[in-house]
């Protein structure tokens, strides 16, 4: 489906604010620690969304259960890939972790197999795998002894990648098509995950800060706009245009990652890295190709996925 020309600002938009979240998170870094950068975003989020919550009058979820499973999906969603991001970033370069990231989809396609969420795949699917995660090895060139993306950074953004397909699809089988809000489900994850946080916090102890203009702005930023005001442009993106067209997001991110790293930090980018990507993106595409009708007239058993999951290849 062709990408209509009105979406085209929004879309861009939206790529522009959750491209460069890892830029955001590098500045951060700078005067945080991990724990810290990934406490600060998730509350500034939910601070802007919960307002947004009250004002609309979204009913919030009263059920234990409910709050049970939104607090797992915190975890997976939120908190643990938002504070591995933050703690990769310490050591690999922003633009590393925005193109590690966009192999969340070719992940959630193979958890969603595992567990039997989604029964069989088509060749064009199974040939997307293949694509992509053949430029994701490209992409870590463990062939090449001077790689670091095989160190701690790089398997920490690859795990951060990792939980994102895991609640997506914790999210579908359990959140999905319950009555809830997209965002007021957004806003009692954040505000969940802060919590998650919170917690930790209160084990490794606060140190002190090296504060300094970039490191607050980053954090700002990155918490208010690329956590809390991505989520309602990315909502408005989907009731106007549709979750297809809002998926095209998802192809532009790690290219904006790559302009922000090297624009504005001076950050190198390798051949073969930009080479790795184009494969993923097009695996990516392959595996999110929509199925034709068969002889039966019936369609194939794709997977099925929140609205979030479908347009959202992890916000990072």
């Amino acid at each position: 489906m062709p990408v209509k020309r009105s979406a085209l600002p929004r879309i861009a938009l939206l790529a522009l604010i959750w491209g460069s979240s890892f830029l955001w998170i590098k500045l951060a870094d700078r005067g945080f620690s991990a724990v810290e950068v990934t406490f600060g975003r998730l509350a500034l989020g939910a601070i802007v969304l919960l307002p947004i919550v009250l004002a609309r009058r979204e009913p919030l979820p009263r059920s234990a259960m409910v709050w049970t499973r939104i607090v797992i999906a915190a975890l997976f969603a939120n908190a643990l890939p938002y504070f591995l991001f933050s703690l990769a970033e310490q050591t690999v370069d922003s633009s590393t972790a925005g193109i590690i990231n966009a192999t969340t989809p070719l992940w959630t396609m193979v958890l969603a197999l595992a567990v039997r969420h989604q029964r069989a795949i088509r060749a064009w699917q199974a040939s997307g795998l293949v694509v992509g995660f053949a430029g994701a090895a490209l992409i870590f060139s463990p062939w090449h002894a001077t790689s670091g993306l095989l160190s701690a950074g790089g398997i920490e953004c690859l795990a951060a990648s990792v939980s994102y397909a895991v609640s997506y699809i914790y999210m579908d089988r359990y959140l999905a098509r319950r009555g809830i809000g997209p965002i007021a489900l957004a806003a009692c994850q954040l505000l969940a995950a802060a919590c998650w946080l919170a917690l930790t916090l209160a084990v490794a102890g606060v140190r002190v800060p090296h504060v300094s203009t970039a490191s607050v702005a980053g954090l700002v930023i990155l918490g208010v706009i690329g956590t809390g005001v991505a989520y309602v442009l990315n909502y408005q993106i989907i009731a106007s245009e549709g979750a297809t067209i809002a998926s095209t997001v998802t192809y532009l991110l790690p290219v904006v990652a790559i302009a922000a790293g090297v624009v504005a930090l001076g950050e190198q980018i390798t051949a073969a890295a930009i080479a790795g990507t184009a494969l993923v993106l097009a695996g990516v595409a392959l595996t999110r190709r929509a199925p034709a009708a068969d002889a039966a007239g019936r369609s194939a058993d794709p997977p099925r996925q929140t609205e979030e999951a479908r347009t959202d290849v992890g916000r990072g």
